[in-house]
């Protein structure tokens, strides 16, 4: 078993067109991602010399629109992680049918080691090295692990000035005051919760005083816990990479989010410390590993007590642990499903700008709540209908819109 993310997603794709009457040619071209870039980043930092630092964007596929996709800034960046995540990005947007292809972007940094002049700088740069291969109706970035509104308001400046006015539909995750939407800080958490409710309706399970685990107390985990929480949810055990904590009578995660601000989660007086390792172990009614790729694993899958994975991070679940947890009777929420509120969101931001017409929180909250659960039953149907599990239906189903899409439009010349 490789840990390898881009020959795991491949594997996955696999295992998908094996249910799907698709030609070898056609499985070709969805492999291949459309183009890779791979650019040199020149910075001078603050003491004078002059560090090169290596930046990614890969276009996966755009048969059904632009392509669409963060950026993550993170010491551990790949070409083969962005590689996955671009296939991953094509996969989610046509599962809940928007109309975009998938991209993904990356540097190799740690953004809380350069200072912010230089942060500025290095984002400035990578996006001057990508004016050609970006744009409202070519590739539109996003915020992802270690990015964030300033650092696409960053983008969307570099790309305003070369084009020689304001387009603010090169970028998503904006800022408000520059074009961002309403609730799009919290949508891939909001969409995850959408997906959790509507899970909890069709195994019949009440939602009275449940338990939640949620790995990973970024963006995605802290508003997830939050939501969760003022829904009546139980919030038991928290972790981030700092430790994990844990509660029988439940974490608050607002008092949480503030202590944390000066001090580290682990030294949170209200809960108790746990071993990291041993975190997926917690009995709880709904796990949400919202951290990075592969945390779930057949070394720790036979571990898990969970009765719903809600899957906020991508790629969190190697292929290897899918049947133990199917062998458990666990429900999993894939990630291609279940953290696609975020791209959703994008979406509406993309139309917001492009139209110069914006929209209230309750109207973004409204069209998220429709489509993730149009796309939650929607995969729910087709894994009953195939006889296949959530992952694979999800899977399934994309991939047949992406390939017909395709395949209605051909191969030119």
């Amino acid at each position: 078993m490789t840990d390898n993310v881009w020959e795991m997603t491949l594997e996955r794709l696999d295992d998908t067109v094996s249910v799907l009457d698709l030609k070898p040619g056609t499985v070709k071209y969805l492999k291949e991602p459309r183009k890779i870039l791979e650019i040199s980043i020149p910075v001078k930092m603050d003491d004078g010399d002059i560090e090169i630092f290596k930046g990614y964007r890969v276009q996966h596929n755009t048969n059904r629109g632009p392509a669409k996709g963060g950026i993550r800034y993170h010491q551990d960046v790949t070409l083969d992680e962005i590689k996955a995540l671009s296939m991953l990005m094509t996969w989610k947007c046509s599962l809940v049918n928007i109309p975009f292809g998938g991209a993904k972007g990356g540097i190799i940094v740690d953004p809380y080691k350069v200072s912010k002049r230089e942060l500025e700088k290095l984002t400035r740069r990578y996006t001057y090295e990508l004016l050609p291969f970006i744009g409202p109706e070519k590739d539109i970035p996003a915020p992802d692990v270690g990015t964030n509104a300033q650092i696409m308001a960053w983008i969307m400046d570099t790309y305003s000035i070369a084009k020689g006015y304001m387009v603010p539909g090169v970028v998503t995750g904006k800022p408000i005051s520059l074009g961002g939407s309403q609730g799009r800080e919290e949508a891939t958490s909001r969409g995850a919760v959408y997906t959790i409710l509507s899970a909890l309706k069709v195994l019949g399970i009440t939602t009275s005083n449940l338990t939640v685990a949620v790995q990973g107390f970024g963006n995605v985990g802290s508003h997830a816990a939050k939501i969760l929480y003022d829904l009546g949810f139980k919030i038991i055990a928290l972790s981030d990479v700092t430790g994990a904590i844990q509660s029988k009578n439940g974490i608050d995660p607002y008092k949480l989010s503030d202590f944390i601000r000066t001090k580290p989660l682990v030294d949170y007086p209200d809960a108790e410390k746990m071993d990291p390792l041993k975190f997926f172990e917690t009995k709880c009614d709904i796990l949400i590993p919202a951290a990075l790729e592969n945390q779930i694993t057949a070394k720790n899958a036979s571990t898990i007590k969970a009765k719903i994975i809600a899957e906020g991070a991508n790629a969190p679940t190697t292929p290897d642990a899918d049947p133990i947890l199917k062998d458990n009777n666990i429900f999993i929420i894939p990630d291609v499903l279940c953290n696609s509120g975020g791209v959703t969101v994008s979406y509406f931001e993309w139309v917001q700008g492009n139209d110069a017409y914006f929209w209230s929180k309750r109207k973004v909250n409204l069209q998220l709540r429709d489509i993730m659960e149009k796309a939650f039953y929607e995969v729910y149907d087709f894994s009953k209908d195939r006889k296949l599990d959530m992952r694979n239906a999800a899977l399934a189903l994309a991939v047949s819109r992406v390939a017909e899409a395709m395949r209605i439009r051909g191969i030119y010349p």
